[in-house]
């Protein structure tokens, strides 16, 4: 089964591969997986339709995902950049994330090929992530000029700690599946061509488990996080702001063309 919308290029692909496991396959494998509208739309409405004790969450052949589908932002005028660029990143995806997130029982990302920005960040909405060894991952906000949630960072605080968030974040390099393995990025590593068995191996195992144990301890585990890391209304507002700001930014839009053209960003601090 694939869910997919009238003219998009990427769908999102849903089998049962084994009892209580549902997996969702990210396929758009003209723009390496590139989460445009469509594929963020059907991870919002399916996510709450599953009933699966465990869900995988992969991409098609051997890549995950590129992240945001921005590439075809750079050419249009500055308002109409600014107006979708927000739409994209800001409403379709954030829907996607909290639909992965507000899953009750254990999701898992098979990390098949490279997992960059929002690619990533939708792997670490999964409880657990499993590689294969020769996938990089890299948060590129830094080359674009884009200004991050405070929500998606949150995240890789959470798993990785705050001074390898700032690496990944204000260096905006990539780091390799081992070097992910030995920060917390992931959970395991395994050839490529054992990645999807083992994978579901690990779900079976997963969804073997009491079902009213796993959604209580999830619920439990998420609770405690989000407790500690509640913001003063005042401070959210302001990272908020600061976000929004920077989708009219002339950095944004230079960062974006940048990326399109295949050349280094020309940055104007504005």
């Amino acid at each position: 089964m694939s869910l997919t919308s009238a003219g998009s290029v990427g769908r999102l692909l849903i089998d049962n591969p084994a009892p209580h496991v549902a997996r969702l396959t990210i396929s758009n494998p003209g723009k390496r997986g590139a989460l445009d509208q469509a594929i963020l739309d059907s991870f919002a409405r399916t996510m709450p339709q599953l009933d699966a004790r465990c869900v995988i969450i992969t991409g098609e052949g051997r890549t995950f995902s590129a992240g945001y589908d921005i590439g075809d932002l750079g050419g249009w005028g500055r308002n109409v950049f600014a107006d979708e660029a927000e739409k994209l990143v800001a409403h379709p995806f954030a829907a996607a994330i909290d639909a992965v997130d507000a899953y009750p029982y254990p999701t898992i990302a098979a990390l098949n090929g490279h997992a960059i920005g929002g690619g990533l960040e939708l792997a670490l909405s999964c409880d657990l992530r499993v590689a294969a060894e020769p996938v990089t991952f890299g948060m590129p906000p830094a080359k674009l000029g884009l200004v991050y949630s405070h929500t998606g960072i949150r995240k890789f605080i959470d798993v990785i700690g705050a001074p390898r968030t700032r690496e990944l974040f204000l260096v905006g390099g990539r780091v390799d599946a081992g070097t992910a393995l030995s920060w917390g990025l992931v959970n395991s590593v395994f050839a490529a061509d054992d990645l999807a068995e083992r994978a579901l191996a690990l779900a079976t195992e997963v969804a073997g488990n009491a079902p009213l144990a796993q959604r209580g301890n999830k619920h439990v585990i998420r609770s405690v996080l989000d407790g500690e890391a509640t913001l003063a209304p005042d401070v959210e507002s302001e990272l908020l702001a600061l976000r929004h700001a920077c989708f009219s930014s002339e950095d944004f839009r230079e960062g974006v063309r940048a990326f399109a053209e295949k050349r280094a960003p020309n940055w104007k601090g504005r």
